[in-house]
């Protein structure tokens, strides 16, 4: 069953000079050989309005390609791994409206939660699992957390602690035993 999970790591931040891509590439590497399958998935590539459908998310009609296209991509995979930066205590705005735009997509999923910033990105970690929780997503216990002080050269170069190895293997664990009972209760609950 393990083999059969994908897994998307989902950029979180559009900024320019973001420090999203290095650590959702290190994220990638660490998770190579794992037997999940593991995918970037950056919010760049999926430019999203602000949240522009008429009628709620919830009802899962969509009227805008953009949000269709979105949908597809949420729901192609078993769990994620969000890659957050902390902006004014909380999540980026890119990330927020993503989670916002669709609904059923994330319902009975599994989530990491990966965060940076001054303090770790702790208070935008905790605000994420608020939102995942109305999302119906399982976020996990283990996540990583990384300072702009002590894991980024000079607040630039992402230059992890070796402490954080560790961290993520814990992390990867949780995340696919989740995701992998999900799996099986979605495909018990809405058998194809």
């Amino acid at each position: 069953m393990m083999d059969d999970l994908r897994i998307a790591i989902i950029l979180g931040s559009t900024r320019p000079g973001r420090k999203s891509e290095a650590v959702a590439q290190w994220v990638l590497e660490r998770a190579a050989g794992r037997g999940a399958v593991y995918e970037l998935v950056d919010l760049k590539d999926h430019p999203l309005p602000l949240y522009d459908e008429p009628i709620p998310p919830s009802r899962g009609k969509y009227e805008h390609d953009h949000t269709q296209e979105w949908a597809a991509t949420v729901a192609r995979f078993d769990g994620y791994v969000l890659v957050t930066p902390e902006y004014n205590h909380s999540t980026s705005g890119v990330l927020l409206n993503a989670l916002d735009y669709v609904y059923a997509e994330w319902n009975d999923k599994a989530a990491a939660l990966v965060s940076y910033g001054m303090t770790g990105g702790v208070r935008a970690a905790e605000h994420l699992r608020q939102v995942l929780a109305e999302l119906h997503v399982a976020d996990v216990e283990a996540q990583l957390t990384f300072s702009l002080i002590t894991d980024f050269e000079q607040y630039a170069t992402f230059a992890p602690a070796e402490r954080h190895v560790a961290q993520a293997e814990k992390m990867f664990t949780q995340l696919e035993s989740w995701a992998g009972a999900l799996k099986t209760l979605r495909a018990s609950t809405n058998p194809s």
